[in-house]
């Protein structure tokens, strides 16, 4: 860990405006410092104070998160420990989750007031890639205690302020729950102040060891099932719950429970969208996701579901590797989510309908084709109804018929658009 710097407030302002106005320049700052600013450099975050870190969930959306978040276990360790002092010394303790999200500021209000204006409060994102070189950022970025003074800090809106901050670590798997940080005027900027959070991250890690009972993610154990065919917004069983997702939450829990490992923001959002996901927005989404699912289910750095999760898309894809081609039929109610457009979601889609259809219409069983040219999607697959015809005995009304429809669809396919699409009006003003 460094040593608390010791460089004056008008040689750090001195040295950000030479960085940040003379291209190429080299930081005259601690390396920890000069290796953040040329990490917010590259990400275009503003150093002139302007481009505030946004606030991303609204207070019921919030409230819900906080409930569930582990770090909640601790907060009364918290405030014993770091927010009795705070109205004497005029500082704020805060609680940010993974990705930087602040999700509890309390200690002097007119410090709280002050951090407000420039929205250093409950619901705001202060990663580093958001608000720039910070003490809770900048600590989740390099994975261990940190502390930054007045003009260390890359945006201008926070020279004023000097903060310490350590992560906190979930003490059965190693992995990284939170932050807590210390914020506020010249006591932070002190040795004193960087051991205290450190020192109040070891005893909230020490508390969850005590209350943390089992080391497998809380509510693995009950097992977790998505349904995602035949409806577009998925059913997540869990813990004895069954939730309704949204139909994009049903996209990045379905493409994350498929792809079985972690996957990254720049990757999620490409599976999700043809269309360019801001990585704000990517993160708005997965706080909201998070906030639904609890963080014991939904990690991120990278995203990934914490449990194993069993969905009756894979149970229809495990029984057609099998060769059972009837139960995986029978268990085939419709395409997964049929009106996402989501890349992952179209691709997953195609393939599992590919993988069904192939193993119907090569069975030679005229009982499964049917029921696959009865369902919705397979009413008007032409080669289908060409394979019940052969499958039918000769010279029965169901082999005529069968044969007739395919004929039809064979015709409407070689007709222009327009005539398909003048046919089906007439037919709708008829009905």
């Amino acid at each position: 860990m460094e040593a608390p710097v010791t460089t004056s407030v008008h040689a750090l302002r001195t040295a950000h405006e030479q960085f940040v106005t003379t291209p190429g320049a080299a930081p005259r700052v601690r390396d920890l410092i000069a290796d953040s600013w040329r990490r917010c450099a590259v990400r275009g975050v503003h150093p002139d104070g302007s481009g505030l870190p946004p606030l991303r969930v609204t207070a019921a959306e919030l409230t819900a998160y906080r409930r569930a978040h582990p770090l909640a276990l601790v907060l009364p360790l918290f405030r014993e420990l770091l927010g009795d002092a705070a109205p004497d010394d005029g500082h704020v303790f805060a609680v940010a989750d993974t990705d930087g999200t602040l999700l509890w500021v309390e200690g002097d209000t007119a410090t709280i007031e002050r951090g407000e204006r420039m929205h250093f409060a409950e619901g705001a994102v202060w990663s580093e890639e958001r608000a720039g070189t910070n003490a809770p950022g900048t600590a989740l970025e390099l994975g261990r205690p940190v502390q930054i003074v007045t003009g260390e800090h890359y945006s201008c809106a926070v020279h004023a302020w000097s903060c310490a901050a350590a992560p906190v670590r979930d003490p059965s798997t190693g992995r990284v729950l939170g932050v807590i940080d210390l914020s506020g005027g010249g006591t932070i900027a002190s040795p004193p102040a960087l051991a205290a959070v450190r020192g109040a991250a070891l005893a909230a890690e020490a508390h969850l060891a005590r209350t943390m009972a089992v080391p497998a993610p809380i509510g693995c154990d009950d097992g977790v099932r998505l349904s995602v065919l035949g409806r577009d917004s998925a059913l997540l069983e869990h813990g004895g719950r069954v939730l309704r997702l949204s139909p994009r939450h049903s996209e990045i829990v379905l493409t994350l429970a498929l792809a079985g490992h972690g996957v990254t923001g720049d990757r999620l959002a490409v599976e999700l969208s043809d269309r360019e996901v801001p990585p704000s927005t990517l993160r708005a989404e997965m706080t909201r996701l998070r906030a639904v699912l609890g963080p014991a289910l939904l990690g991120s750095r990278p995203y990934a579901l914490l449990c194993p999760v069993r969905t009756d898309f894979g149970e229809v894809s495990a029984l057609l590797a099998e060769g059972r081609v009837a139960q995986a039929l029978a268990r085939y109610p419709g395409p997964p989510l049929p009106r996402s457009d989501a890349p992952f979601v179209v691709e997953q889609r195609r393939s599992l309908e590919q993988q069904l259809r192939g193993a119907v219409l090569g069975s030679g069983d005229p009982g499964l084709v049917r029921r696959w040219v009865d369902a919705d999607w397979g009413a008007d697959d032409a080669v289908a109804w060409s394979v019940l015809a052969r499958t039918l005995p000769n010279g029965t009304p169901q082999r005529a018929a069968a044969a007739a429809r395919a004929r039809g669809l064979d015709f409407a396919e070689a007709l222009p658009p327009q005539v398909v699409r003048h046919a089906a009006v007439l037919q709708r003003a008829r009905s």
